[in-house]
């Protein structure tokens, strides 16, 4: 089993999703987030005065997969979530030692 934690950027959360949906993720952890990359913020223009964003708004999307479809769900993140522009995000895939789903007390790929 697998964590696949992906940075995206706000407006592509729903495209994501979608894709995710298609390829047979069941569940997703989303949560607004903030931080930066290689971009380091950006300068903004506000009543005149300028002013610098260290922190950009992100979307960071958690879902816990099994190992044969760790490829598909990478794939159909960087498909959609890609713009082609500096601040596109990343994907982080982590191992999961063990899932247990609190009501019925289902472990390992049962529980996902």
């Amino acid at each position: 089993m697998k964590l696949v934690t992906a940075i995206i950027k706000p407006f592509k959360l729903d495209d994501v999703r979608t894709a995710l949906g298609e390829v047979g993720v069941t569940g997703l952890t989303v949560t607004e987030v903030r931080g930066f990359g290689r971009q380091k913020g950006h300068t903004e223009l506000y009543r005149g005065a300028e002013y610098v964003v260290d922190f950009l708004p992100k979307m960071k999307i958690e879902t816990a997969v099994a190992e044969d479809q760790v490829e598909l769900v990478v794939e159909a993140i960087c498909r959609v979530a890609a713009t082609g522009n500096i601040g596109d995000g990343k994907i982080f895939v982590s191992s999961l030692d063990e899932v247990i789903r609190i009501r019925t007390g289902e472990t390992g790929p049962e529980a996902i």
